[in-house]
């Protein structure tokens, strides 16, 4: 049947509202073949112009939007959030639309859209006040609003549009500009993320590499202003929330993955270095600190040498130190031991001090505007032994208790227990007031990458903890990777 039988068809069936059940029989508030069906070819007629098929289609996606609502609403978990990337094929005609009808047809009553990655942000060419280039960049689309477009088609599904944003990783190519190179983040080993040896994050594709990571320091008063000017440009679309990722440092591979030394923490960079120095309270105390950051340790010598530069003061004082326990009066040794693991952790101390003082400034323009979040890993905050931190270095159970605290439970042991005990973990480190939302790694009925399918990973959280209200999923790019393909090959010019 060609394109003008179908819309004849369709004309009589489409002419008022579409009677649909008010809750489809399926689990998760998935739509039916049956319905899947039909909006699928009432779509396709309608993008041949035909004022009456256009006008059946919008009937049925918003009856599809109340019945998701009256689903969800009565079905765990009560959020059901899919995270995606948009590309500038997306500004075709209808190409949004499909996209969204296929999340809708899931279940899923929310989107977490990637606002900010790899360098990249979605605004449009000509309205882009921020330091990073548009998503749309040299599509030939220069006035096209990607993510205004999201948000609006994305309500009329019944779908909440948050804004989904990376954070203390900015991209390569905004720390090689020559105007922006001391925002970088450095260790003790003269390295950069650009040049380590680094884990990249989860990727939106399975098994690829992230060349575009670049973390930068997250003391760059630079670097705060112009991230807090991006946040704003996005606020300005009225998203339905804000979720902040990479709240974190690079973690290495092996051994790196392990801090157990000065040298391995990213605090070298200028910022971070001038306000490590500024926890010294007295000339004495920021002498021993610059040389343990220097060296690694302290030795005798050094004792010796800060008590000849400033004779006029007794103890080395700096935040967080008890003079009485490291004093003048213990035998050097022991002094030496004392005062090098107070060193130790008032390094540890300030480099995931600066992690949480960046997440609090990131949110700060839009947190009394909309809901905000922390995207970060469990395991970000362990300790190792007795003298080792992961490398990442997330202090995410001090991050604040009133936004919503997003693990990324991608726990890989073939079956769903690493994953329930990740959730578990954050479960109890929580104030109780704290909106906990897993985020999930996975496909529907099926394994992947020694995941089981996300059916049996929800049913194993709701075994453990009903009380969740939101899941989220990664990825559309997992869920549909033919039209993440597709949409991501594809040339608008």
């Amino acid at each position: 049947m060609g394109p003008l039988p179908i819309l004849t068809a369709l004309a009589s069936l489409f002419s008022g509202v579409v009677s649909l059940p008010a809750q489809a029989n399926t689990p998760y508030c998935q739509q039916t073949p049956a319905q899947i069906a039909q909006k699928e070819q009432l779509r396709k007629a309608a993008m041949q112009g035909d004022p009456i098929a256009q006008k059946g289609y919008r009937a049925i996606v918003a009856q599809h939007a109340a019945q998701l609502r009256r689903c969800r609403q009565k079905t765990w978990p009560q959020t059901q959030a899919l995270w995606i990337r948009l590309y500038p094929c997306d500004a075709r005609p209808w190409a949004l639309d499909t996209v969204l009808d296929r999340i809708v047809n899931r279940g899923y009553n929310q989107i977490n859209v990637e606002s900010f990655y790899n360098g990249r942000v979605l605004l449009p060419v000509n309205q882009n006040p921020t330091a990073w280039d548009s998503v749309m960049a040299g599509s030939g689309a220069d006035n096209v609003d990607l993510l205004d477009q999201v948000i609006r088609k994305g309500r009329q599904r019944g779908l909440k549009v948050q804004a989904w944003l990376f954070s203390l990783n900015f991209g390569a190519d905004y720390v090689r500009r020559a105007d922006k190179q001391q925002t970088i983040a450095e260790n003790g080993l003269g390295q950069t993320s650009l040049t380590a040896n680094i884990i990249p994050g989860l990727s939106v594709e399975l098994g690829l590499t992230n060349s575009d990571e670049a973390f930068v320091d997250p003391y760059s008063m630079l670097a705060r202003q112009d991230y807090s000017q991006m946040v704003r440009a996005i606020a300005q679309r009225k998203p339905d929330g804000m979720l902040f990722d990479y709240i974190r440092y690079p973690r290495g591979y092996g051994g790196a993955s392990v801090a157990s030394k000065p040298q391995d923490l990213w605090i070298y960079g200028d910022a971070s270095h001038q306000v490590l120095l500024q926890r010294a309270f007295n000339y004495k105390g920021m002498e021993l600190i610059q040389r343990f950051m220097n060296q690694g340790f302290i030795t005798a010598d050094d004792l010796t040498a800060s008590d000849q530069l400033y004779p006029k003061e007794r103890d080395p004082l700096w935040q967080g130190l008890n003079p009485a326990k490291a004093s003048v009066k213990l035998p050097t040794l022991k002094r030496i031991s004392l005062l090098q693991q107070e060193l130790w952790d008032l390094a540890v101390a300030h480099a995931a001090q600066g992690v949480v003082d960046f997440l609090n400034a990131a949110i700060a323009p839009v947190r009394n505007q909309m809901p905000v979040g922390a995207v970060f890993f469990p395991e970000g905050n362990l300790t190792v032994g007795q003298q080792g931190y992961d490398s990442r270095l997330q202090p995410w159970d001090r991050f604040p208790s009133n936004i919503s605290w997003q693990p990324m439970a991608y726990g890989v042991c073939g079956d769903t227990s690493c994953i329930v005990a990740q959730v578990q973990r954050v479960l109890r480190m929580a104030p109780a007031s704290t909106q906990v939302v897993p985020a999930l790694a996975g496909i529907w009925q099926q394994s992947v990458s020694n995941r089981p399918p996300l059916e049996k990973q929800m049913a194993a959280i709701y075994r453990v903890a009903p009380q969740i209200k939101g899941i989220s999923h990664f990825a559309y790019s997992w869920q549909e990777p033919g039209s993440d393909q597709q949409r991501k090959l594809c040339r608008l010019r």
